[in-house]
């Protein structure tokens, strides 16, 4: 690899840049931003894309880019805006508000269905063994349920922000080049002086 350290990074390193990026976090942000306004696909493609990968990114099962794929597929989405979508939106530092905003969610919509005292007192005995069934009912269904609709708006304000990125920047991509290729037409109708 022609530009790969001399010394390559040990685990805990990696995994503090996955956590942490090694400059900024608006420089991620600039970074996945420039990524997704240049695909090509179009405008409607890759804002779908992305609704898709944020509206997966609420579902607490982790099978993320099915989810995605899925929706994608449906809507007529770009499959790489998806991906991109679902790990900007969805990582490690999210995760936590996502899901505890999902469960919360479940819980107003379920609030007949859930026990009065909150969360089960051996949820995390439950969580150790992984049992499906035990913990269906507690925390998984309500999970599910509040995912849905804070998946549909957060989906609809990031289609409407790429959608609305997609289109400037393209336009103002459109207005670079008939300018270049203007002062390219001038500059070659001019004359060259004689030496």
């Amino acid at each position: 690899m022609l530009f790969r350290r001399r010394e390559p990074d040990g685990l805990l390193e990696r995994v503090r840049t996955y956590l942490w990026p090694r400059r900024s976090f608006s420089r991620s942000v600039q970074y996945f931003s420039k990524r997704i306004l240049r695909l090509k696909a179009t405008p409607h493609s890759v804002a779908a894309g992305v609704a898709a990968g944020v509206f997966a990114s609420f579902f607490p099962l982790g099978f993320h880019f099915i989810v995605a794929a899925v929706l994608c597929w449906i809507i007529a989405g770009n499959l790489v805006a998806a991906a991109l979508g679902a790990v900007f939106f969805g990582n490690p530092l999210t995760f936590p508000l996502l899901w505890g905003a999902s469960w919360e969610t479940g819980k107003l919509i379920l609030h007949e269905h859930l026990p009065k005292h909150g969360p089960p007192e051996h949820l995390g005995e439950m969580m150790h063994k992984l049992s499906f069934a035990k913990l269906w009912h507690p925390v998984l269904e309500p999970m599910l349920i509040g995912a849905v609709p804070l998946g549909l708006v957060f989906g609809l304000v990031f289609y409407a922000i790429t959608r609305w990125g997609m289109t400037v920047f393209r336009e103002q991509r459109r207005k670079r080049m008939a300018e270049r290729a203007e002062k390219k037409a001038r500059q070659g109708g001019r004359e060259v002086p004689a030496e």
